[in-house]
């Protein structure tokens, strides 16, 4: 007999590693394909709102005193977020309400979104009374998609007098 026999010897240690070894790598190719993969959008894509134009505010009450919370958007974008009447009263009682609203509109400035705004570790609960009232404001600036959409036509008939 002319034919020669292999002996193939396969160690099971080798075998393990090489499967894992595999494992990770289609792992981490879909893990790549998910992240970057056409699907995948950039939050500031998705968060385009439209505003009417113009300055809005809206009134809070802290320790039976008014501050109006004045919003100025443009067409697509959250421009100003500022207190109208803050007077040196009430930056004396709440000192944190100045930097409170400063933190809170350079987040709304990056974002453009009111959703993603963590709030202040050192006054959450004036953090979120100020959250609420620019809330209120860029409420007030959305535009009503149902109503900018709908084309109201008027059709006259002509009377028959007889």
């Amino acid at each position: 007999m002319d034919s020669k026999t292999k002996i193939v010897v396969l160690h099971t240690k080798e075998l393990i590693y090489t499967a894992v070894f595999a494992l990770l790598c289609i792992l981490l190719i879909v893990l790549l394909f998910v992240m970057f993969g056409p699907g995948h959008t950039d939050k500031k894509q998705t968060a385009h709102k439209q505003y009417t134009p113009g300055t809005y505010t809206s009134t809070l009450t802290l320790n039976n005193t008014n501050l109006e919370v004045e919003v100025s958007v443009d067409s697509s974008r959250i421009n100003s977020i500022r207190f109208a009447n803050l007077d040196e009263t009430v930056t004396t009682m709440f000192p944190l309400i100045q930097p409170a609203i400063e933190e809170i509109a350079d987040q709304i400035y990056d974002t453009q979104s009111l959703d993603a705004v963590e709030l202040s570790d050192d006054a959450p609960y004036t953090s979120q009374i100020i959250l609420n009232a620019i809330r209120q404001a860029v409420e007030k600036a959305a535009v009503n998609k149902t109503a900018a959409s709908c084309i109201s036509l008027i059709v006259f008939y002509p009377s028959t007098i007889r």
